[in-house]
């Protein structure tokens, strides 16, 4: 069972969130008279490590020759951006996979859908009291995310290292339960994403996302015990609307801006390797 009452909590926040931007006649899905309204700035909802940081580059350099207002708003956890998009508190967001979006989608009944992938944050294992991964002692405690696909993420790159084995075909669903060998004993301690990296001091490692590895001022391809490899890597991150606005004027000016070669080399100069463009 995960941690349902920090999910709770996340879910009140997010109607909280959704009831305060009610009150400024957030509802810009449609008009008076039904049809599209897409007057008015895009509003962006991302996580700020990479996928805000992107977004300003856009907004300080490129939108405005493009005919874009581009608003950028700042989310810590993985639930409100897509709650937001779904109720159109937000026009749009950027943070997440395609395995956490179909969960999301499947458990909680919304529409979120993707419009262009921008890029990949490996996922790698972080310690402050080994240096290697083969350091871990018999009995090891592991923090992982506790969301479904993150989780499933996370063992897979534990078992291609060697830690663990997981029985064939657990695939974007696998858990702990999963796990067919354990040669080290390790124990997993099933955390939020966004709290992986501060548990380090309190665990023997972590799996973290790129993204919240950054913001710990971690550094992927150097910090990492082990680091998750980009070839045929499912796990790009994406822009994503509601479905039924993926048309959205704005939303296709920001897509093609996203995928720009001036976008391309902001992230290979800014993240040296540690994000890494997927177009």
């Amino acid at each position: 069972m995960r941690n349902t009452a920090k999910i709770t909590t996340a879910v009140l926040a997010a109607g909280a969130l959704t009831l305060a931007l009610s009150a400024c006649g957030s509802d810009k899905g449609s008009s008076s008279s039904g049809s599209a309204d897409y007057s008015g700035p895009l509003v962006v909802a991302a996580s700020p490590v990479p996928h805000a940081e992107i977004l300003d580059y856009i907004k300080q350099h490129l939108a405005k020759k493009a005919g874009l207002d581009l608003e950028v708003k700042e989310f810590q956890d993985y639930i409100v951006p897509n709650t937001a998009t779904e109720d159109g508190s937000v026009d749009a967001n950027y943070f997440q996979t395609k395995p956490y979006l179909d969960d999301f989608n499947s458990k909680r009944g919304t529409h979120i859908v993707p419009v262009v992938t921008v890029h990949l944050e490996p996922l790698g294992l972080y310690s402050h009291k080994v240096k290697s991964a083969d350091a871990l002692k018999s009995g090891a405690t592991v923090a992982v995310p506790n969301d479904a696909s993150n989780e499933a993420r996370a063992l897979k790159l534990l078992a291609d290292n060697g830690l663990i084995t997981l029985k064939s075909g657990a695939g974007t669903e696998a858990t702990p339960q999963d796990i067919t060998k354990n040669p080290k004993n390790l124990k997993f301690k099933e955390v939020e994403a966004a709290q992986t990296a501060r548990s380090l001091d309190d665990v023997d490692a972590a799996v973290v996302n790129g993204n919240y590895a950054i913001s710990a001022n971690l550094k992927p391809a150097k910090d990492a015990l082990v680091l998750e490899s980009a070839k045929n890597n499912p796990y790009g991150n994406f822009l994503a609307v509601k479905k039924g606005n993926e048309k959205d004027p704005r939303v296709k000016k920001l897509a093609k801006l996203l995928t720009s070669p001036e976008v391309k080399k902001f992230i290979e100069d800014k993240y040296q390797g540690s994000v890494i463009p997927a177009f």
